[in-house]
């Protein structure tokens, strides 16, 4: 007997462009938060909100935000020493990490990597790992970064730069010392910490 599922569809409707979304860890059945990297074009301004998802009743509301330097390029979530903890890139290479409080998703401190020291201006991709320990940092200028989260500092190093040669525009976190790198004109860059130098192999398009 073929099983169906009835689905709803209930629209939040936001005054400004959503450029991407996130779920916060799930701490809660009853209780989920949503991340969403925001942008204004009548005032110019980027943010991360975080609103308070409840499915009985149903409700959608505003908890918290924090106002980005530039236009945000890419965001990931994870978990971390007991807080809810958010990494953000923007177009003009910064990196910022954003705790909450994981009870309600309040945003009590932020540890940044300032303009142009991981990557000049242009669109940055990152994946944080699981756990929030590293996270891995990719751009249009063709870097590698590698960024360790600390309760209130960071430390970071360049793996790789191809000097403008390639151009890479996703990443993703394969395992604790692994990642695979995408970009224009190739397929894809598998990357192993173990062997530095260059990525191990690569997948053509």
């Amino acid at each position: 007997m073929a099983v169906t599922a009835n689905s709803e569809i209930h629209r939040f409707p936001q005054y400004k462009y959503i450029d991407a979304v996130r779920w916060l860890p799930v701490l809660s059945a009853f209780n989920r938060f949503a991340v969403l990297a925001t942008s204004d074009f009548d005032s110019n301004l980027s943010s991360i909100e975080i609103h308070s998802f409840k499915p009985n009743p149903l409700s959608f509301e505003f908890q918290s935000s924090w106002t980005s330097p530039s236009p945000i390029s890419s965001i990931k979530s994870s978990q971390f020493l007991q807080k809810s903890i958010i990494a953000s890139s923007t177009s003009s290479g910064s990196l910022h990490f954003l705790f909450a409080d994981s009870t309600d998703a309040r945003l009590v401190s932020e540890v940044s990597v300032p303009e142009n020291e991981l990557h000049l201006e242009g669109k940055c991709c990152i994946d944080l790992m699981d756990g929030g320990v590293e996270c891995v940092t990719v751009g249009d200028d063709g870097r590698i970064n590698l960024v360790t989260v600390g309760d209130s500092n960071l430390n970071y190093r360049r793996l790789f730069d191809s000097g403008g040669l390639v151009s890479y525009t996703s990443v993703k976190w394969a395992s604790p010392v692994e990642f695979a790198a995408g970009g224009y004109g190739f397929g894809l860059h598998w990357w192993d910490q173990r062997k530095p130098g260059g990525p191990v192999f690569s997948v053509q398009g």
